[in-house]
């Protein structure tokens, strides 16, 4: 285990403050494992079984750039695109021809690798690669997708990637034709061009699929969560892809694991990252999924369950992944008022978009609950003695309150699927874990405000938890909560299907509050449960059952059901 910072032992007020540091800085460190790591590796060639002809004459140069790529890699590049084309002349004859397309595949990501060596950008610079018979120009096939530009990225070989890490366990590949390429933007911030781009940086999958015309090439970069299969030689093939590689790169570039803990201690600090965003291109065709992570966690713990979807032809043929991210140190009802008004955001950018599906987890489970609620006014009665309007609190604070405890169920929501959810709450969050943990986490300034005023107007509970402070989100996930109570006495909206999916870590117990008790060790069944679902599945897991193949299956059968509606 690696040694703690030295930023994690500076001194605390009480032993009780410092119990609970050592207990937060223990779940910081209980998985030391790397979300994902990539390493270079130089793919190999298996010669040809067929040696004759065009293709055998021109696949000899195979051995020949691979040997000269580094002293002379625009030679190079000409000799790899002169097997592109030799191959793609024997599909033409023989579309069948496996030796053909592995040549075609083979050269074509060599050539791209070259290219990104080198620097070199044919997209906007003038180059021409040497051929066996005269120079080859390479050019972009004319794309409609607005906003694409390949000079806006760059491109790397796939298969030049070993994968591994805690979240890289199975690699999703497609075979067919094409050279599947890990797309990274150049612009140092995407998001000041698209507000619901998935980050600062773009990550992305392409298939690359070249054609000739004389001696022009022409590339198409395919979208293959878009396009399954594609026309070339006046036969259809289908589409090369990697799912994998690209969330592999995200995450080992972007390492967001380093900022999990840093959003649950200090909310505030990190209030701009809370934003919904997408995975993949906006298509008005499909459906979004929008996952929603739980505490102490990022969009990163859904790249299992991701990777696993993209390789199911019927899913990708009907879904879009979007995901919800957000500090997860606030309260979860002010994160769920945060949610609501993204949500808000998205039917103004495409008023188009279909209804979509939430998935949550954790403590994205709870919030995803109060989105299919209604709360009226019973959330508000529960906690405070004045209605709405009357004196005692600020404008802004009296606002900020109403988004958080008066909504209604959202009308642009198909389904929601629950995956261990602490819907009445976590013991643990309640006792000397959750009491002492609770106090590092560090309220933003707004919320500290908010604090101050209810003393002046909530009516106390005696049978519920007391605070000296604005309430965090270990704070409302007890079972003696006033929200968590209150939210579990209305019903959901009878409109919205939803699901359960909850852990169960095989030490047996009792489904109810009697002991033993059957948990996922963080979540007992009794909280997890919910009357009126479409289904419920216990999986043998730990609190991370979204992550098991067993949900992973759960999840995908529910999105086909609701995709044949």
């Amino acid at each position: 285990m690696p040694a703690i910072p030295k930023t994690a032992c500076r001194p605390f007020r009480t032993r009780s403050l410092a119990a609970a540091a050592c207990v937060l800085i223990g779940l910081s460190f209980a998985s030391c494992a790397q979300y994902a790591k990539l390493s270079l590796k130089t793919p190999p060639f298996r010669p040809l079984t067929a040696s004759g002809g065009t293709l055998g004459t021109a696949t000899k140069s195979l051995g020949s750039a691979l040997e000269i790529e580094k002293q002379k890699p625009l030679d190079a590049i000409g000799q790899y695109l002169d097997v592109v084309h030799a191959a793609g002349l024997v599909l033409q004859r023989t579309p069948g021809d496996a030796d053909a397309l592995a040549a075609y595949n083979y050269a074509l990501s060599r050539a791209f690798g070259v290219l990104y060596e080198v620097r070199q950008n044919p997209w906007t610079d003038q180059i021409s690669f040497p051929g066996m018979a005269g120079q080859w120009h390479v050019a972009a096939r004319p794309d409609k997708r607005p906003g694409w530009n390949p000079a806006d990225y760059k491109f790397q070989p796939a298969d030049e990637f070993d994968l591994s890490g805690k979240y890289m366990s199975q690699r999703a590949l497609k075979a067919g034709l094409g050279a599947p390429l890990i797309v990274t933007g150049r612009n140092a911030d995407a998001l000041t061009r698209d507000r619901f781009a998935q980050g600062k940086q773009v990550f992305y999958g392409v298939t690359a699929v070249a054609r000739f015309d004389g001696n022009r090439c022409e590339i198409a970069f395919e979208d293959p969560l878009s396009v399954e299969t594609v026309d070339f030689q006046n036969h259809e093939f289908p589409l090369a892809a990697d799912f994998t590689a690209p969330m592999a790169m995200a995450l080992a570039t972007t390492n967001p694991k380093k900022l999990e803990l840093s959003r649950l201690l200090n909310p505030g600090k990190f209030a701009e990252t809370a934003r919904l965003a997408r995975f993949q291109p906006y298509d008005p065709k499909k459906i979004p999924i929008i996952a929603v992570h739980g505490l102490k966690d990022s969009p990163a713990t859904w790249v299992p369950m991701i990777n696993a979807l993209r390789a199911d032809p019927e899913i990708r043929s009907h879904y879009q992944v979007w995901y919800y991210s957000y500090p997860s140190g606030h309260p979860y009802p002010y994160s769920a008022a945060i949610f609501r008004k993204q949500l808000d955001d998205i039917k103004k950018a495409y008023p188009d978009h279909r209804d979509v599906v939430l998935i949550g987890h954790s403590m994205g489970g709870v919030i995803t609950r109060a989105m299919i609620t209604d709360s009226g006014g019973a959330i508000w009665k529960s906690a405070f003695s004045r209605p709405p309007g009357q004196p005692g609190l600020e404008r802004d604070s009296e606002q900020l309150l109403r988004d958080a405890l008066i909504f209604d169920a959202r009308d642009d929501v198909g389904r929601a699927i629950f995956i261990s959810a602490p819907h009445r709450g976590s013991e643990l969050a309640s006792n000397w874990v959750g009491r002492l943990g609770a106090r590092l986490v560090r309220a933003p300034s707004t919320l500290i405000g908010i604090g101050t005023q209810l003393k002046n107007v909530v009516t106390f509970d005696p049978s519920g938890v007391q605070f000296d402070r604005m309430p965090n989100s270990v704070d409302t996930l007890s079972p003696n909560n006033r929200f968590v109570k209150a939210i579990n006495k209305l019903p959901i909206d009878p409109g919205i299907p939803y699901h359960s999916i909850m852990g169960d870590r095989g030490k047996g117990g009792n489904r109810d509050r009697t002991k033993p008790i059957s948990s996922d060790g963080i979540v007992p069944y009794w909280s997890s449960h919910l009357d009126g679902a479409q289904s419920e599945l216990i999986v043998p897991s730990n609190h991370s059952a979204h992550q098991t193949p067993q949900a992973i299956e759960e999840v995908r059968r529910i999105l086909k059901k609701h995709a044949r509606r």
